[in-house]
């Protein structure tokens, strides 16, 4: 059986370091996705700066699933160089942090342009991540995005398997292969269930690709979780609330996180957590996640 971890991207509760501690440990959530901080992507902290937010973390007990970092999110024919010098600077950043995983992305394809013309631009590039990496024990998570190489289960599983890098895994998000129209479960699934090693919690609806809370979509959240808690799958759920614009956000601020809320973003992510929570619920004891 399976152990899952909760984790979380805690700018999307507030920009403010304290504030998005202080509503994780409400939620009995110990680990963040680290992408904003006090303003700005991890990433743009020197390496000094990240050590000082490293102290505030181990002071309140808190730990980093992995960096939610922007690396290959520029388009495939913007100049590689000084993202290949970000990347450089993100692995020091996860190594001060203590995290194993960075996650990352495949590059924007210019718009009504083929994939497969920028497929080995793609695979030349992540190879140079990959060497870049070589020295260390990181594991490189790719995301599959709407708008970049891998945005399909096709070109995810292209992409890794070309690669052959143990040291190089999947992100699972349900939400964003929704919005590329691809199925999740069991298709998706079964095209990357050998590579994936970390998930992001969110739903969303074909109909309109709106992100709505886990179980409300098309996402099949359930059955992933089901499957690869079956599988024996030990690793982060990363919560990714997106529900700013959500149209039941109302209906279920009532229902799921009282009145008792004034923050919006505070609201969205109580929602958030409560939706996977009962998910998980209905999987596993509660005593067999952290």
């Amino acid at each position: 059986m399976g152990k899952f971890i909760l984790s979380a991207f805690a700018d999307e509760i507030d920009q403010d370091l304290t504030v998005q501690m202080d509503v994780l440990e409400k939620h009995d959530i110990n680990y963040i996705e680290m992408r904003g901080v006090n303003g700005k992507n991890i990433v743009e902290y020197s390496l000094d700066e990240v050590k000082t937010i490293k102290g505030k973390l181990d002071e309140r007990g808190f730990k980093i699933s992995a960096i939610g970092s922007p690396i290959g999110k520029i388009m495939i024919e913007d100049d590689f160089r000084p993202h290949l010098e970000l990347f450089k600077h993100t692995l020091e950043i996860a190594k001060i942090l203590e995290t194993r995983y960075i996650r990352m992305f495949s590059f924007y394809i210019p718009n009504g342009e083929e994939a497969s013309k920028y497929r080995d631009e793609v695979l030349s590039r992540w190879n140079r991540f990959v060497d870049a990496a070589k020295d260390t024990d990181i594991i490189l998570l790719h995301e599959n995005e709407k708008g970049i190489y891998g945005d399909t289960a096709e070109r995810c599983l292209d992409l890794l398997e070309n690669l052959d890098n143990k040291r190089v895994k999947a992100i699972f998000d349900p939400a964003n292969f929704i919005q590329c129209d691809v199925e999740t479960y069991p298709y998706a699934f079964e095209l990357l269930r050998d590579y994936i090693e970390y998930m992001h919690i969110k739903d969303a609806r074909f109909s309109d690709h709106e992100v709505v809370p886990s179980g409300k979509g098309d996402g099949k959240i359930k059955e992933i979780l089901t499957e690869l808690y079956n599988m024996g799958f030990e690793g982060f759920l990363s919560i990714e609330p997106h529900l700013a614009n959500f149209v039941g956000f109302s209906e279920l601020e009532k229902r799921d996180v009282g009145s008792d809320i004034s923050d919006e973003g505070e609201k969205a992510f109580a929602i958030a957590t409560h939706a996977l929570k009962e998910i998980l619920s209905s999987i596993e004891s509660d005593d067999r996640y952290e």
